[in-house]
């Protein structure tokens, strides 16, 4: 992103830094903020100047229309710092392009991109220090729209608030992770926007969930709504099968979230030689792959893990386990792109983003 616009931005430092309170080693991923917080507001058909000013709470009217409809959008980034102290982000024009499409989807105004990027490099600058050396160490970045205009009536907001708060992040670890196949709850719909990160489609998400917890599993891969029959994403992240020698994934749609990370995967995957196919996969044909022990591999891909290999799966009462990979395509893969995100290797792909 060449940051070629002045872009007017108001900055108002924090008095003290909350820093010297936080215990780094202690992290638990999402739950602490860094001193500031970047706010830009629309009104009168137009976004306003962009401000930075010290992390602090939201004064909103009961009636603003996030709270009745559900216009709310979010992102998942990071940035990272290497051992020179330079900080990095990566790929953020794709970021930056999916909060647009998400807030168009929900009739929302997009962002300009001269104010996303600026703000965003600001706002780090700011707060570099919150941003630790050492692989796993990172910044967790949460740009998101709320509609914020008050009344009621059934109608897009006039109004809304676009943000974006950071939270310093240890090496993520999910333990052990087994999934079951939905066989009857969906994540989204044709026609719908589960290609979105829309707050609706997270919270749609948390009962079919928490159910399949009761029976052991910590996640669950969604299969589409009309037939239950095709494999789509595992609980938040896309979602990757080996099957023998060669990697599929199902294609993305109005359906499914088209991941960072998940494009990442795909290209560094193909660069080792690994044979990707983006098709869709049957429930039967996991089934039929894992009875014949030619099921190798799954992991889910976002930002958060980068990769998280998930050791065995449920479906309609029956369980498999998958089996353990000296040679695994989730290890592999995961390392080279954390070597690109920490400046350990060559980024032959322009995908790093160094904050300056």
């Amino acid at each position: 992103m060449e940051k070629d616009t002045v872009v007017n931005i108001k900055i108002e430092k924090a008095e003290t830094s909350k820093i010297n309170e936080v215990d780094f080693s202690n992290l638990s991923f999402g739950s602490v903020f860094t001193d500031h917080m970047f706010i830009c507001e629309f009104k009168n058909g137009s976004w306003q100047t962009p401000t930075i000013v010290p992390y602090q709470k939201l004064s909103m009217d009961p009636s603003a229309k996030v709270f009745h409809y559900g216009q709310a959008v979010f992102e998942g980034m990071k940035a990272y710092k290497d051992d020179q102290d330079d900080v990095w982000l990566f790929r953020p024009d794709e970021n930056f392009h999916r909060i647009n499409k998400s807030s168009a989807r929900l009739a929302m105004p997009e962002f300009p991109e001269d104010y996303f990027f600026e703000g965003l490099h600001q706002l780090l600058k700011l707060d570099k220090q919150w941003i630790q050396k050492g692989f796993g160490n990172s910044l967790y970045i949460r740009p998101f729209v709320i509609a914020t205009e008050s009344g009621v009536s059934a109608s897009p907001s006039a109004e809304y608030k676009f943000i974006i708060i950071c939270s310093p992040a240890q090496s993520y670890y999910a333990g052990e992770v087994r999934v079951k196949i939905a066989d009857h709850y969906s994540r989204s719909a044709s026609g719908g926007f589960g290609f979105a990160k829309a707050a609706g489609n997270y919270a749609g998400q948390f009962y079919p969930t928490s159910l399949a917890n009761k029976e052991g599993f910590q996640q669950v891969i969604w299969t589409d709504s009309n037939t239950h029959e095709y494999l789509e994403e595992a609980g938040t992240m896309n979602v990757f099968f080996r099957i023998g020698d060669k990697l599929i994934t199902c294609p993305t749609s109005d359906r499914i979230l088209d991941g960072v990370t998940r494009k990442s995967v795909i290209q560094v995957a193909e660069d080792m030689g690994i044979k990707v196919d983006i098709r869709p996969i049957k429930v039967s044909e996991l089934i039929e792959a894992a009875n014949n022990n030619e099921l190798k591999e799954i992991f889910g891909s976002g930002t958060a893990a980068v990769i998280n290999p998930i050791l065995g799966f449920g479906y309609q009462g029956d369980k498999w386990e998958l089996p353990s990979m000296n040679d695994s395509y989730a290890t592999a893969i995961k390392d080279t792109i954390l070597g690109i995100q920490y400046n350990t290797i060559e980024d032959k792909y322009g995908w790093r983003v160094k904050v300056d």
